[in-house]
């Protein structure tokens, strides 16, 4: 347990961090799921939709540096092939 007012400060600082970078993650791996159930669906248009907003996402958490910025460009990628190779 910290004992200097400042530890103690940091303590609650990181606490707060922390749950905002669960909210920016949880909403975009939400976001991934749902582009990868439209496509199993074949319905395009509704990929598409999802695909802007998961693009979105994944760019507001590299932003954010909760993810890296590999990992953004990787996965806005991948994404993208998989709604382009739909027929």
């Amino acid at each position: 347990m910290a004992n200097m007012k400042n530890a103690k400060k940091k303590i609650k600082t990181i606490a707060k961090e922390k749950e905002l970078n669960n909210v920016y993650r949880s909403s975009m791996r939400t976001a991934m799921r749902n582009v990868e159930k439209a496509v199993a669906s074949n319905d395009k248009e509704k990929a598409k939709d999802a695909l802007a907003t998961a693009i979105k996402r994944i760019d507001k958490a590299g932003s954010k540096g909760i993810v890296h910025k590999n990992f953004v460009a990787r996965n806005k990628s991948r994404l993208t092939k998989k709604i382009n190779e739909m027929e």
